[in-house]
C-alpha cells in the first residue's frame, strides 16, 4: 500500500484498511485487536454480541451493551493505542441504544449500514467519536448528507461505498444484484464520490472514502485508488485469520468452499444476503421452515410468526462451528481462500 494520510480524528491510519465487522460472532476483539494493532482500523460488530452471556436468552439487549464493554476493554489491551470501533446495523432494534453505549466507552468510530443512519450524528453529538455510514447507491449518499447537513450541521468523518460482491446483507434489491456488472458499477462508485467531495468543501475537511465488497488483494486496492477512494473495508479476508474470533470449523467452510457453493439469499430479515448454499440453506431454499422458539430482538423487521427460521440461532450455531445447519455469510470470492493466515499476513497481501 501507498503511504497515506488517512485521519481517524486526529490519529493517523499507517495502513487505510477498514476491517469489515462481522455478526454474529466473527469479528470480536480477537480480530478488531489484531486488525488494529497493525495500524488499520479494528471493528467489533454489535449483532447480538452478548451470545455468550448467560442471560442473553432472558435479556439479549442487556447481555449485549455488558459484553460491548467487555470486547472493546479487551480489543484495546490486544492493540494498545489502536484504533477501534463499532459497526452497528441500523435495522437493528434498540439501535440508539446500541451507538450510545458505544460512544459512552469510547469507540473510536461508528460504521453504520443495513439502511440509511439518519440519526447517527444525534448520537455522537460533543463526543469524539467519528462516523461512517455505508452507501451502496448515489441516491443514498445524496439523501444521507443532505440531511446530516439540514439537520446536524455536520458530515460523515468517513464515507464506506459497499458494492454488491459484499458478504452477508447487501444494499441492492436481488434484481439489481443479478444485474450489476462491474463496469456499471464504477460508474455509481464515482457518482457517489463526487457526492462526497462537495461535502468535503463545504465542510473544510477530508472524508476518507473506503471501497468494499469484494475487495481481496492489492489489484483491488490499486482499482479502488484509481476510482478515487482513499481507502478499502475488507470482510471475507479476515475471517479465515488464526485470529478470527469465529470457530476453526467456521473458517474451514470458507476455505472448503467453490464458486457454485456460493449464492443469493432472501434473509428472514427482508433483505437479501449473500452466503454459502450449505444444507440450512438448501432446505429453507426447499420451503423447509425452522420455528423461532424465541424472540432475540436482534432486528426491527422481523416478525416471529412468519419467518422461515431465526437469523440469530442460524448465526450463532453456524460461528460455533455448526455451518451444515446454520447461516455462514460470505463474500462472494471467497472460493479463492486456500489457506488460515494470519491478519498481519493479510494486511501484507494488500501492500503494492
Amino acid at each position: 500500500m501507498e503511504k497515506n494520510t488517512i485521519l481517524v480524528g486526529e490519529r493517523q491510519l499507517k495502513y487505510p484498511i477498514l476491517q469489515g465487522g462481522m455478526g454474529i460472532g466473527v469479528s470480536l476483539h480477537n480480530l478488531a485487536g489484531a486488525v488494529a494493532k497493525e495500524g488499520a482500523i479494528g471493528m467489533i460488530s454489535a449483532a447480538q454480541i452478548g451470545f455468550r452471556e448467560p442471560d442473553f436468552d432472558q435479556s439479549p439487549l442487556r447481555a449485549n451493551l455488558r459484553a460491548m464493554q467487555k470486547e472493546f476493554k479487551l480489543a484495546k489491551k490486544i492493540s494498545s493505542n489502536g484504533i477501534i470501533g463499532f459497526n452497528i446495523m441500523t435495522a437493528m432494534k434498540d439501535y440508539e441504544k446500541y451507538v450510545k453505549e458505544a460512544v459512552k466507552i469510547g469507540a473510536d468510530l461508528i460504521v453504520s449500514g443495513a439502511g440509511l443512519p439518519i440519526d447517527l450524528p444525534q448520537y455522537v453529538k460533543e463526543t469524539n467519536t467519528k462516523i461512517a455510514p455505508i452507501v451502496s447507491t448515489e441516491k443514498a449518499a445524496k439523501l444521507l448528507l443532505k440531511y446530516w447537513q439540514k439537520k446536524y450541521n455536520r458530515t460523515a468523518d468517513l464515507m464506506v461505498i459497499e458494492g454488491p460482491m459484499a458478504g452477508g446483507h447487501l444494499g441492492f434489491h436481488r434484481e439489481e444484484i443479478a444485474r450489476m456488472d462491474k463496469e456499471k458499477y464504477e460508474l455509481e462508485i464515482q457518482k457517489i464520490i463526487v457526492e462526497v467531495r462537495k461535502y468535503e468543501q463545504k465542510y473544510a475537511t477530508k472524508i476518507p472514502v473506503f471501497l468494499a465488497g469484494g475487495i481481496w488483494n492489492a489489484e483491488d486496492y490499486k482499482w479502488a485508488l484509481k476510482l478515487g477512494a482513499e481507502g478499502i473495508q475488507v470482510g471475507s479476508r479476515f475471517v479465515t485469520t488464526m485470529e478470527c474470533d469465529a470457530s476453526l470449523a467456521y473458517k474451514n467452510a470458507y476455505i472448503r468452499a467453490k464458486k457454485e457453493d456460493i449464492g443469493i439469499i432472501q434473509s428472514p430479515v427482508g433483505m437479501p444476503g449473500r452466503a454459502i448454499i450449505n444444507s440450512f440453506i438448501k432446505k429453507v431454499n426447499q420451503g423447509e421452515k425452522f420455528p423461532c422458539r424465541h424472540c432475540h430482538l436482534c432486528m426491527k423487521k422481523c416478525n416471529p410468526q412468519t419467518i422461515a427460521y431465526c437469523i440469530t440461532d442460524a448465526l450463532i450455531r453456524a460461528v460455533e462451528g455448526d455451518v451444515e445447519n446454520g447461516l455462514v455469510f460470505c463474500g462472494e470470492k471467497i472460493d479463492q481462500i486456500k489457506k488460515i493466515e494470519t491478519v498481519q499476513e493479510v494486511i501484507a497481501s494488500f501492500l503494492l
